[in-house]
């Protein structure tokens, strides 16, 4: 349902939580899988721009525990009255541009949401939490969601990211996360706000927005389209299926240390033309085509972008050590079962597929020429 929201002061705390960008890839994926799995409400924020669907939840929509609210992170009236009026236990903040190619072509979107509205939510969550009693305040908890991309890049070698590896961030997507982190961290540190942050790998799986590597990959292979790799096609990633994240983000929320950092890594790292591979072996076994050349020969290698980081990997050491979790899905299993699900909801497929997301494909691809 649609919420109606307006201020109301109040010091005490409801069993819910606010989640930003709830819509989205891995906001959706958590929302549906908190509903699962936990009692609390939860009222999902989110804009609806080009990677937000509600259709991903239509599943929840007529549960009463669960209510949106269409709006922009940056909108500071809008989510103080959104805490007045719910009082979460917790913010669990998602919403950001997350395409690194996009913020190559238009960074200043990737800077207004990914760093002043991390900074409006910090600030409006500091005036809530100001306000609540003893108890709320040492119960309340702001869960900042952001990625291994801060860290900058890896050499074959190299030892995987851990919370202490320098910040080095490579692309305006990464260096606008890098801003959101530090702001989170600063304001633990300087006003005492209870701030988790958690640092995931590549995610995959259900409802991730077709422009991505491997939804990108799997519809292009089922249609026979090109399938484009950048540059030699060896960048590696460490791959995390979604719903191991989201129960990563669950344990932090439940058990983490305010002021801390949990990396979240699937120990799956693979070079992306590897990705690639495997996926049009999945197509061609899950939808033969007869007399067909085997989908890998569609395989076009085009110029790299630029900055393009070699690899990621992630040391999940500490999150396993400390709060007991540790990914659950192993990587062929998991891509396996993200292709069926492409394969099985043409329906979403088609409706995400707009001419917005059209143009784009065009505008970065067709410039490419083979490498």
């Amino acid at each position: 349902m649609f919420c109606d929201v307006y201020s109301v002061g109040m010091n005490t705390l409801n069993d819910t939580i606010l989640v930003t960008g709830g819509a989205g890839f891995i906001g959706s994926n958590f929302v549906l899988t908190w509903m699962k799995a936990e009692g609390a409400a939860v009222v999902n924020l989110d804009l609806l721009t080009y990677a937000g669907n509600a259709a991903n939840l239509e599943s929840i929509a007529s549960d009463s525990r669960y209510t949106f609210a269409r709006g922009d992170i940056c909108d500071a009236g809008l989510i103080g009255a959104l805490l007045g009026r719910h009082r979460p236990r917790a913010i669990v903040h998602f919403a950001a541009e997350s395409h690194v190619d996009r913020s190559i072509v238009s960074p200043e979107a990737f800077v207004r949401t990914n760093v002043m509205g991390t900074f409006t939510l910090l600030e409006q969550a500091r005036s809530y939490w100001a306000e609540l009693d003893e108890a709320g305040r040492a119960a309340f908890r702001f869960l900042h969601v952001s990625t291994d991309e801060v860290y900058g890049t890896l050499a074959l070698g190299d030892p995987a990211f851990s919370e202490t590896t320098p910040y080095a961030p490579n692309s305006p997507y990464a260096a606008s996360k890098a801003g959101s982190d530090h702001l989170a961290r600063a304001y633990f540190h300087t006003f005492g706000l209870p701030v988790l942050t958690t640092n995931c790998s590549n995610n995959y799986g259900p409802f991730q927005f077709p422009e991505k590597l491997i939804p990108l990959m799997i519809l292009n292979a089922l249609e026979g389209k090109p399938l484009p790799v950048y540059g030699d096609g060896m960048n590696v990633r460490d791959w995390l299926f979604v719903e191991d994240h989201c129960a990563a983000i669950r344990k932090v929320l439940e058990a983490g240390s305010p002021g801390e950092t949990y990396n979240v890594g699937g120990n799956s790292e693979r070079a992306n033309i590897d990705v690639v591979t495997t996926i049009c072996d999945l197509v061609d076994q899950l939808r033969p085509r007869a007399g067909a050349e085997p989908r890998r020969k569609l395989i076009t290698y085009v110029k790299d972008r630029p900055g393009h980081d070699r690899r990621y990997a992630i040391d999940a050491s500490k999150i396993t050590r400390e709060l007991g979790w540790k990914p659950a899905e192993q990587f062929e299993n998991g891509l396996r079962k993200t292709v069926r699900w492409y394969l099985d909801n043409a329906e979403w497929v088609n409706s995400v597929r707009s001419g917005v997301y059209r143009d784009w494909i065009a505008k970065n691809y067709a410039e490419r020429v083979s490498a």
